[in-house]
């Protein structure tokens, strides 16, 4: 049997890509809980795996050549497990640059878009002293709609974003997009994305990846502490 990979994780949506996925591909995999909101994510020891000071990273004990290797960045993982495995990015060439394609999409865009959505829709007014800037909170909550109408649009055409086959690219997308309430959008005029995500959401290797460590979620609006380390305030 193949040795666990090492995930270092916090229940985030960033977090969930790769809990979903290493359940999706029926890895064996250990938690190692990096609890952003303490701030252990600057520990030197885990900036030796992610100088980024960012989570998820992985560390896989069966790396090539069979030597072990660290990764940090979501969108990286996500790949290099898909190679690992043979698994979710498609069967031919052309397969892979619309997984590909899909997946810098939501790096780029879905992720840091929603990211700031929450932040100045959710977080910013209930900092002491609040900051509650509208027109933050337009500018992203727009650029958030734009970027679901493109996927609404793409998702009219193919059951999953690269094509009929579910893949990374889903894989990254889908815990952003279900917080779609939370980024003040609505599905009303997105019929594509609503069935989208509760296809994908009705997969029970999302489900269990999403509920992993759910318990130690946190209120960023009433978190004072967490609020400090992830604000720097």
């Amino acid at each position: 049997m193949a040795a666990p990979i090492e995930l270092f994780y916090w229940p985030t949506p960033n977090g969930w890509k790769i809990s979903i996925a290493l359940e999706e591909m029926a890895l064996p995999y250990n938690v190692n809980l990096v609890n952003i909101g303490a701030g252990e994510q600057f520990a030197p020891e885990f900036l030796k795996i992610a100088p980024n000071n960012r989570m998820p990273a992985i560390i896989d004990p069966d790396g090539p050549d069979g030597a072990p290797v660290s990764i940090f960045e979501s969108g990286a993982i996500l790949q290099y497990l898909a190679r690992k495995t043979g698994a979710f990015y498609g069967e031919t060439e052309r397969d892979r640059i619309a997984v590909d394609q899909w997946l810098m999409w939501q790096m780029g865009g879905v992720g840091p878009m929603a990211g700031q959505a929450h932040h100045f829709i959710k977080y910013a007014p209930a900092l002491e002293p609040p900051q509650d800037l509208p027109y933050a909170k337009d500018r992203y909550r727009a650029e958030v709609a734009r970027l679901y109408g493109v996927l609404d649009r793409q998702l009219a055409k193919n059951r999953f974003m690269a094509g009929d086959f579910f893949s990374i690219a889903d894989m990254a997308t889908w815990g952003w997009a279900s917080l779609w309430e939370g980024q003040e959008q609505t599905l009303d005029d997105k019929p594509h994305m609503k069935r989208w995500l509760d296809e994908v959401g009705s997969r029970p290797g999302v489900q269990r990846g999403r509920a992993l460590s759910s318990e130690n979620r946190s209120n960023l609006q009433s978190d004072r502490t967490a609020q400090s380390v992830l604000f720097r305030r």
